[in-house]
């Protein structure tokens, strides 16, 4: 049996130096299911310290070595994959087939994909006269987020262990739980002690001290824009390396020729998934005006039949919010987006029938999104999608690039070619054109105001890598 009050620090399962604890609550529900430590700077030391001592052992270990343990962590999250998903699925409320399919098919497949970067990659190159030698960067903080709680632990921590640095990892405070597990899975693996050192607790104390913290070489960030720019500043003093995956508002671009009926179930979906709770969700559909009425009755048609519930539920397409914080949050923009004359087309701030307990809202559409609205400049994070007109192409482009994010989008249109030069014209980290399937391998990362730096695949691994020049 778990025990969620303990800290993993050097190998070992401690008690936070704090006497608090944090409850983390069934937003399904509403009902406590486990309570972690608000944990204090002085545990920071602690795990910082068991990973600078363990840094160099770690390093020293042959590349083959490490793979061969980070994809027997892979195996073992598969073995483990039916209750963890159940576990996710109660601390953030995913339904528990997106939370099998999803939640945890990327964080195993990060251990898995790492492990075969790392073996494949040039450590050491020749360029004239100088050997070009990439080593570790050192002892790397990773601050994650509570929307796909275990695989943005694994982005992080997978690849830099595969380059051999040590971690020190806060998840958030509000879906904590899988870490934990994570932890244990490490333990039996067999994973030295300090490589891997587990700190709860609340941005302003644990993050900031991580992002501050004099002894850890970079800190990995993914959470709101408002919160990457307090880690920067506090890693600042330090002159540590920083990456931050941070907000967006992302565009989903239909060209004039694009079949509607392919387009708009991929629309609603992409704006939808995981209750709108993804940074990369698709939330502004930019659409040609001749053929607004026509994407207007399919958006609410599709996002009408979008079921709301409980998560374990068969058929359930949305689970809840995360928190009565997010479900407050959203519900004021709904209620904005009224306010500020968007025309309602399907959804609203208004409970969900049958559903009298637990953070749910109604999958919303608005139309007739106008550029200076909040719903079509600010991040929601719930499932709310904004249709804006465009007259012409350049005007698409235009709209899709008028927002501070840049972190995802997508064209749509029956010419492949005309697509992709539209693509290369969003100013985005991320393009998918014509449906094209999200590729957990590529590069991920935003431009603008999303952030800095890249995860997965080879440019999550050079994230954590330094340079190192040998003149001979």
């Amino acid at each position: 049996m778990t025990d969620y009050t303990k800290l993993y620090i050097g190998g070992q399962w401690v008690d936070s130096a704090g006497e608090r604890l944090i409850d983390v609550i069934n937003p399904a529900t509403e009902e406590v299911i486990a309570a972690v430590p608000a944990g204090t700077a002085a545990d920071v030391d602690a795990a910082v310290a068991a990973a600078r001592a363990a840094f160099d052992g770690w390093w020293r270990t042959p590349v083959a070595e490490r793979a061969a343990l980070l994809r027997d962590v892979g195996n073992r999250l598969t073995e483990s994959s039916a209750d963890l998903a159940n576990l996710i699925s109660e601390e953030m409320g995913s339904p528990t087939w997106f939370a099998g399919a999803v939640q945890m098919g990327m964080p195993i497949n990060s251990f898995r994909h790492a492990a075969d970067v790392a073996e494949a990659f040039e450590f050491e190159t020749q360029q004239g006269n100088s050997t070009i030698v990439r080593e570790p960067i050192g002892v790397v903080g990773a601050i994650t987020p509570w929307n796909y709680p275990l695989h943005q632990i694994a982005a992080k921590t997978a690849y830099a262990l595969a380059g051999g640095n040590t971690v020190v990892v806060k998840p958030s405070e509000v879906a904590p739980l899988d870490a934990w597990r994570l932890a244990e899975i490490f333990d039996e693996a067999g994973l030295p002690p300090g490589v891997f050192n587990l700190v709860s607790g609340t941005g302003p104390v644990v993050g900031n001290a991580i992002a501050a913290h004099p002894d850890i070489d970079a800190v990995s960030f993914t959470g709101s824009t408002a919160a990457g720019k307090l880690v920067a500043k506090a890693a600042a003093d330090t002159v540590k390396r920083v990456a931050l995956e941070l907000g967006g508002k992302s565009p989903n671009v239909v060209l004039p020729d694009a079949d509607l009926a392919e387009v708009m179930p991929a629309a609603i979906a992409g704006a939808m998934i995981n209750s709108g709770q993804t940074c990369a969700a698709l939330t502004r559909l930019v659409v040609p005006r001749e053929r607004l009425a026509e994407v207007e009755e399919l958006a609410a048609t599709i996002a009408e039949t979008f079921t709301v519930g409980d998560p374990k539920a068969d058929g359930v397409r949305l689970g809840p919010l995360v928190s009565s914080a997010q479900l407050d949050r959203v519900r004021a923009y709904i209620d904005g987006g009224v306010a500020q004359g968007a025309k309602l087309v399907t959804g609203g701030s208004a409970p969900v029938d049958g559903l009298d307990r637990g953070y749910y809202v109604q999958p919303t559409v608005f139309s007739e999104v106008t550029r200076d609205m909040d719903i079509h400049r600010e991040e929601i994070f719930g499932p709310v999608l904004s249709i804006i007109a465009y007259d012409t192409i350049d005007e698409a482009v235009e709209i899709a690039n008028d927002t501070v994010y840049g972190l995802s989008g997508a064209v749509w249109s029956a010419d492949e070619k005309v697509a992709r030069g539209v693509a290369r014209r969003i100013r985005t980290g991320q393009v998918a054109i014509n449906g094209g399937a999200f590729n957990p391998n590529a590069p991920f990362g935003g431009y603008k105001q999303s952030g800095v730096g890249r995860e997965l695949g080879e440019h999550g691994l050079e994230e954590f890598l330094e340079t190192k020049s040998l003149q001979l």
